[in-house]
């Protein structure tokens, strides 16, 4: 396996990924966009989502898939994201035909970042506008860390951030992630200096920072959860590829993708978390054989989440009125 040329989720062909954000509010959202609709589900582990039309992504529904996914801030405002990109993709013709009716299928997650510094007292909400304009903004290439629904991420030592890779199976099938990593747990080991990611980093994607020469099984340190430990934080993530699946292998890789979080983040999947992983399939490659393809895709999605949640931090910027550093301050590398 090796990441893809861009070694981002748009490794996948027919992907596009968005990303607006408001820089006085500390806040944004990141859209996932398809050429077509995709088939699409769900795995949620936090104990405190938030979330719009996850249902619809079970494998017993029947919605056959979605045209775009979200990952917003704002907490429980920023699911109102879904509805600016739901009424632009209403507006160019796309949706799901309900006779002479077209409803775009847009399902969103959100992380809560209201008290990361900015200035959140606004008149009227923003996240419709930010994820209209995240649609609009969709492309190939796009920024990661401190950009899209990562821009006022926080984690517990750190700034978080978006973040994003990918990997190329020996098959060809193509596996990427997308995430906004803003955990209540540490990225990095107790030093501040080594990412818990570091075994599965690629040509120092991440630095080059490598494992803690001294690990330790201890409880991390943490600059936010004195504060944060009665609100909302969440790592929330979609995993993608361009094998054929069915909404219930969708699912499966979705689940697997979880162990990425787990071993990225100590710790994780907390009751003030809303960890949840999207999983998406454009189905441009048959499987040749669906178990033995469908684990490896799975390990895929889970390695490349982890990367990506270790990109998220180290592409971090700081910005005025931060209540957090980003890593690269507390090295000295900015």
């Amino acid at each position: 396996m090796k990441p893809g040329a861009r070694n981002l989720i748009t490794d996948i062909a027919g992907l596009k990924v968005g990303n607006a954000e408001d820089p006085v509010l500390k806040t944004g959202t990141t859209v996932l966009v398809g050429d077509a609709p995709f088939t699409a589900s769900v795995a949620v582990m936090g104990g405190a989502p938030g979330t719009r039309e996850t249902d619809l992504l079970a494998p017993d529904k029947t919605a056959p898939g979605a045209d775009a996914l979200v990952l917003s801030g704002g907490s429980a405002f920023g699911l109102a994201a879904a509805q600016g990109v739901m009424d632009a993709l209403h507006s160019a013709g796309r949706g799901f035909p309900v006779m002479a009716a077209r409803v775009p299928i847009v399902p969103a997650a959100i992380v809560f970042d209201l008290l990361n510094g900015g200035q959140m007292a606004w008149d009227q909400n923003p996240y419709p506008a930010l994820g209209a304009a995240a649609l609009a903004n969709a492309s190939r290439d796009f920024a990661l860390g401190s950009a899209g629904g990562g821009t006022g991420a926080q984690t517990a030592m750190h700034k978080g951030g978006l973040g994003s890779a990918s990997l190329v199976l020996d098959s060809g099938v193509t596996v990427g992630a997308l995430v906004i990593a803003n955990p209540l747990g540490s990225v990095t080991t107790p030093s501040g200096r080594h990412f818990w990611a570091a075994p599965f980093e690629v040509a120092g994607e991440f630095g080059g920072l490598g494992v803690d020469p001294v690990p330790q099984i201890v409880q991390p340190p943490s600059r936010r959860i004195p504060a944060m430990a009665q609100q909302g934080n969440t790592t929330i993530a979609i995993v993608a590829t361009d094998a054929a699946l069915d909404k219930g292998q969708c699912h499966r890789m979705a689940v697997a993708a979880h162990d990425g979080i787990g071993r990225a983040i100590l710790p994780a999947h907390s009751p003030m978390d809303g960890d949840l992983v999207f999983a998406a399939s454009t189905g441009a490659t048959a499987l040749n054989d669906p178990a033995s393809d469908l684990t490896w895709i799975g390990h895929a999605a889970a390695l490349g989440l982890s990367r990506a949640i270790a990109r998220a931090i180290w592409e971090a910027t700081p910005a005025p009125g931060d209540t957090l550093p980003t890593l690269k301050q507390d090295l000295g590398l900015v």
